[in-house]
This record gives structure tokens, sequence and C-alpha cells, in this order.
């Protein structure tokens, strides 16, 4: 389904869509977080919903921040090198974060023992 990801609420289905996703609020009732099989895989602000961070391939993060210079920033209070802060009114189109948040989960999942992994997630 194609939710509109622009939106908190869009951004939410659409992440909870994936399967084996859970989500918190481990920092508090404002920011909320995206987990698959208990790691991170997205986080976004309840509130304002002006970014989300993702989780993202190193070399891609880089070619991401030189194509998107005032949209995709290295990610706020995240590792710099794998995690990238996406401003949602910028730059990045609806399609685009889409693929994002699906490349930020299957970083996750890749990492996860084969054991853990959700059983319909297929490595890309």
């Amino acid at each position: 389904m194609n939710h509109d990801v622009t939106t908190i609420d869009g951004f939410r289905l659409y992440c909870l869509q994936k399967s084996a996703v859970t989500e918190e609020l481990p920092f508090g009732p404002d920011t909320l977080v995206f987990k698959v099989q208990g790691k991170i895989f997205a986080l976004c602000d309840l509130n304002e919903f002006r970014s989300v961070n993702l989780k993202c391939d190193p070399d891609y993060a880089i070619d991401l921040r030189e194509q998107y210079p005032r949209s995709v920033l290295p990610g706020y209070h995240m590792n710099k090198k794998h995690w990238n802060t996406v401003l949602v009114a910028g730059e990045v189109d609806a399609n685009l974060l889409r693929d994002l948040v699906d490349h930020s989960y299957d970083c996750v999942c890749k990492t996860l023992p084969k054991s853990r992994r959700p059983k319909d997630w297929v490595m890309r």
C-alpha cells in the first residue's frame, strides 16, 4: 500500500506494515522509534514530524547527502556514518522517502542472525 509517508500517520503506517516491526517511545513521549526484531531502523519526532532518521549504507549515505544537500543530512544524534536525517518537506519526494525507509529496514535485517530475520524478508 502506498501510504503518504510525508505525514506522521502515513509514515507510521508504512513502517508498521513491514514484517516484525514494533513501535516504541524509549527516548520519551516525543520520539517515535521503529524497530525490527528489537533493532532501530527509523525514528521521528511525533509532534512536529519535520525529519526522520534512517539507517543507511555508508557509501549510499554520502551519495544521498551530495545529491540532496539541503534535505539529507548526517544523522542528528546518531552515528553519522550509518544514519541520515531526512527532512520531510525538502527535496526528497514521497517515493524516495519510501525507498529510504525500505533501505533502512533492509540494512537492519541483513545484520540480524538468519534465525531472527523476518520470514518474508528477502535480501536486496
